[in-house]
């Protein structure tokens, strides 16, 4: 029997910690029912703060002001994502992120890594741009942690740094950004499966779990 493909589009941010938690839920799912539901994975581009300037903002200060949590919520808060990512086998390390970055250029790494698909090499960009992030710490705005990301992933380290170094995927970018919040996307992750259902947030593996099997009609 052929099995039909799902296509998911997940619209997130390098700089979402739920980002990387509903991630890690959505692989272990897609794992899960891999004998009977074929996925068809794709990457959309969301800034949760795309004004943010060059140099970032101290993680701390910028929770506390957009999201009007004292400095004990945020550490509550990010003790809840730390455990939430262990059990979906990403490793945050909390203590080692200090800043919030702007992330438009990992985005249009990331749109290149799409249309260079081979080996599912956007998934392992996306992947090695959160770890680089949430698990060691890094700046996602800093083309050498780009490149280094792009080039664990598989990708051209040469033509990384050529797209980064103009415009290239800059308006195209721009566009499927501005189409999501057109469709009224305004929280991330926001989980798209095959251009009409919607789940929101870090949800449990089971979650998408079943989505995947009411999808593909096995249940």
């Amino acid at each position: 029997m052929t099995m039909n493909t799902i296509k998911i589009d997940f619209v997130s941010d390098i700089a979402c910690p739920w980002c990387a938690v509903g991630l890690g839920a959505l692989e272990q799912a897609i794992d899960n029912v891999k004998d009977q539901v074929k996925v068809e994975l794709h990457f959309q581009p969301f800034e949760l703060n795309p004004k943010m300037v060059p140099e970032g903002q101290d993680i701390v200060e910028h929770l506390t002001q957009k999201y009007n949590m004292t400095a004990a919520q945020v550490a509550q808060n990010q003790e809840l994502i730390r455990q939430r990512g262990a059990d979906v086998g990403f490793v945050f390390n909390m203590d080692g992120r200090k800043r919030t970055y702007n992330t438009f250029d990992a985005h249009r790494l990331l749109h290149w890594a799409e249309s260079e698909e081979q080996g599912g090499r956007q998934h392992l960009l996306k992947k090695a741009l959160l770890e680089a992030y949430f698990t060691e710490g890094q700046d996602p705005s800093s083309h050498a942690i780009l490149l280094d990301a792009a080039e664990k992933a598989g990708l051209d380290r040469a033509r990384a740094a050529a797209i980064l170094g103009g415009d290239t995927y800059a308006a195209e970018v721009r566009e499927r950004e501005q189409f999501y919040l057109s469709q009224g996307i305004h929280s991330v992750p926001s989980v798209i499966f095959n251009d009409q259902h919607l789940i929101q947030g870090g949800q449990p593996v089971e979650t998408f779990e079943q989505a995947l099997l009411q999808l593909a009609g096995v249940q």
